[in-house]
């Protein structure tokens, strides 16, 4: 049988017969963010906090992304999302010209770190429903993961779970 990947999130209980009976051996591997980083890097577009909204949403149709991260004297400061605008912006019916992402932005997000598991982001977008999570590590943005990077390797582990069984299975 082969190895399970790494990175994945694995239980596969293998009944090995010798003269002294069977025994079950479980191999657990789980899978975390850094898997995510490595498959679509830990490059972030950031813009500072006193852009206008039309030239963030500008740059987010240019970069074909759902959010932004926003940042203050070169720090972390928060995040604007597509939702930020629609709900704080146009429901509202301020200006994208003349309203600022600081004025908008999402602040307060929990952060996660590379060594998090794919199941507590889970948990975390579904009980908190947000979309993106920054990722930190000691204290530095190092990315951000979505809800369609989270599905994506979902569907990864999934397709190599199934590809691993099937191999089991013809050894």
């Amino acid at each position: 049988m082969k190895a399970p990947l790494r990175g994945f999130y694995y239980l596969i209980k293998k009944t090995i017969f010798d003269t002294g009976g069977s025994h079950n051996y479980t191999c657990i591997i789980m899978r975390k963010v850094s898997d995510i980083l490595a498959r679509k890097g830990g490059n972030v577009i950031a813009i500072d906090a006193g852009t206008s909204v039309l030239d963030a949403l500008r740059l987010m149709a240019d970069k074909n992304i759902g959010s932004v991260i926003i940042t203050e004297d070169d720090e972390y400061a928060g995040l604007l999302t597509e939702r930020d605008y629609a709900r704080k912006v146009v429901l509202e019916g301020r200006s994208s010209e003349d309203t600022t992402v600081r004025e908008i932005m999402s602040t307060g997000l929990p952060r996660i770190l590379p060594a998090s598991s794919i199941e507590t982001c889970m948990h975390i977008m579904s009980e908190t429903n947000i979309r993106y999570l920054p990722v930190f590590n000691n204290d530095k943005l190092c990315g951000i993961i979505s809800i369609n990077d989270v599905v994506t390797e979902t569907i990864l582990f999934h397709e190599a779970t199934i590809e691993h069984l099937k191999s089991y299975i013809q050894s």
